[in-house]
């Protein structure tokens, strides 16, 4: 697997929705990565118009969008849909974007929301940029590792 992204610089995880998107950002030196935000989708212009702000706000470098794929590893049609939001991306930012094998990150996020003994609405609100995070930081580690084994490209 070629890597797409800089080795420096922050990246931003992306856990796609078709409602509401998480977003997770890393360090400069890309070895944390810490919860963002949780985006509510609108039209295709303001979705554009955000990712463009966080891209000059965080000083982004890259997006790693999360894939959902079967326990088998098969794609799904939400594996589709992510591509081609992650190819929108790609075209509104002008920067890289990676998949990651997303399975079990929002199962991960899930068990992090119980452990806080947070209210249902409290856990709801913070689930897709805990997810995003969780995602990114499997990210970043496997790259560490050298094995980048868990990254999909086409």
């Amino acid at each position: 697997m070629s890597r797409l992204l800089p080795k420096e610089g922050r990246i931003a995880g992306v856990d796609f929705g078709t409602v509401r998107i998480g977003i997770a950002i890393s360090d400069t030196r890309q070895a944390l990565a810490s919860p963002l935000d949780n985006y509510s989708r609108g039209s295709k212009d303001q979705d554009a118009g955000y990712f463009q702000r966080l891209v000059k706000e965080e000083g982004v470098v890259g997006f790693v969008v999360g894939l959902p794929v079967h326990m088998s590893g098969d794609e799904s049609q939400k594996s589709q849909e992510a591509r081609e939001f992650g190819e929108w991306l790609a075209e509104v930012s002008g920067l890289p974007v990676e998949f990651y094998d997303e399975r079990f990150s929002s199962a991960i996020a899930d068990e992090f929301l119980a452990a806080g003994q947070l209210t249902k609405k409290q856990r709801q609100k913070r689930r897709d940029m805990l997810a995003a995070q969780v995602i990114l930081a499997s990210y970043l580690e496997s790259n560490r590792q050298g094995t980048g084994q868990q990254s999909i490209d086409d």
